[in-house]
């Protein structure tokens, strides 16, 4: 195969869901296949880990097919406040009903603004209680009154999502704005992807990078991996290869699929940091893993492709490329080259993405 591979960038907004659409535009010693555009992050406009006991997956999904939006927001009580502790302590054990009492108590007592936007998280997602849109987006406008900038957050994404009550564009934006000036990292990334969409708001590409980068500063990984997209494409702010490959590196440890891919092709090519293929090839295991397509077809490539690939190698590689096949990211090139695999081989290949895809 020839040496160059490509992965799309992020270039478009899915502005119901104010995610970037899932990509990259990285070079790699592979050919590039057909160009198609990846499927978009699914998630919630800023991702919340499930409250434990419950272990799932958290709320951003990355690459996965748009799903209704649904808003919650994990509170942050303040530490040096046992009552409020007491309930936040509930409500990380799963124990909804009195994380539901407890909080009640404390608004009554004291018209704590933390536990009123708790009151909404669990009214929001029916948590110890029934859901109830309404009475969350009232329990979040009262946090959002009292200055929690949760409840900001919270009660924006609502007014965007019209749950609760009619969308409300500018009341979300004026909300953002605010929760985002208190320092919440989640409302200063969404408030980044209206100004980039240019539909809410007018399109302002130094502002998007400038609350992108104050989410990313504050850790947020999707604001990492947007704003090193901006960086590498000169979007907003100077181009920047380096810094761009830094923000993947900090988004890929976050467990961003999307910079996974990107930084994995970075180490690959040694773009903008040291070339390192053993860690690249790691990187896009692990992304292929968590059922990133384009990972998984670049992944068969570089298996494939490397000179002398023993035949197991080669066989996981086809398993990849089948795989990433099923997901749309099909490859005639890999297509012909697998043609010419043995019976045995083909069929090891064949049986092991079976396995992986669950199916006979």
């Amino acid at each position: 195969m020839t040496p160059e591979m490509k992965i799309l960038r992020p270039v478009a907004i899915l502005a119901s869901f104010l995610m970037l659409t899932a990509s990259a535009m990285a070079q790699m010693s592979l050919t590039p296949p057909a160009a198609q555009t990846p499927p978009a992050a699914a998630s919630q406009p800023a991702s919340k880990p499930k409250p434990r006991p419950a272990a799932k997956k958290p709320e951003a999904a990355k690459p996965a097919t748009p799903a209704a939006a649904t808003v919650t927001v994990t509170p942050a009580p303040v530490p040096d406040d046992p009552n409020v502790d007491l309930v936040y302590g509930a409500y990380q054990r799963g124990q909804y009903k009195s994380a539901f009492d407890l909080a009640i108590k404390r608004v009554q007592d004291t018209g704590d603004p933390k536990a009123m936007t708790m009151l909404g998280e669990l009214s929001a997602n029916a948590l110890g209680v029934k859901r109830d849109d309404a009475k969350a987006a009232e329990w979040y406008k009262r946090a959002a009154d009292g200055g929690d900038r949760e409840g900001m957050f919270a009660l924006a994404m609502m007014r965007l999502a019209g749950r609760g009550g009619p969308v409300n564009r500018e009341e979300a934006v004026r909300l953002l704005a605010s929760a985002a000036k208190l320092g919440n990292p989640k409302a200063a990334y969404n408030l980044a992807l209206l100004y980039l969409d240019g539909q809410t708001l007018p399109q302002d590409l130094r502002r998007s990078a400038e609350l992108l980068r104050l989410a990313a500063d504050a850790g947020n990984a999707e604001a990492q991996y947007a704003l090193a997209t901006f960086y590498k494409e000169g979007t907003g702010v100077p181009k920047d290869v380096e810094k761009s490959v830094r923000l993947l590196q900090a988004a890929s440890l976050a467990d961003n699929v999307d910079a996974e891919v990107e930084y994995a092709i970075a180490l690959y090519n040694g773009t903008g940091t040291p070339k390192n293929e053993a860690a690249a090839i790691a990187l896009l295991r692990k992304a292929a893993k968590q059922n990133s397509p384009i990972a998984q077809n670049r992944l068969a490539r570089v298996l494939v492709s490397a000179p002398g690939a023993p035949a197991d190698q080669l066989v996981e590689g086809f398993k990849w490329h089948l795989i990433a096949k099923t997901a749309g990211k099909g490859d005639p090139e890999l297509d012909e080259t697998m043609s010419k695999l043995s019976p045995a081989d083909r069929g090891k290949a064949e049986a092991l993405a079976r396995k992986w895809l669950g199916t006979k």
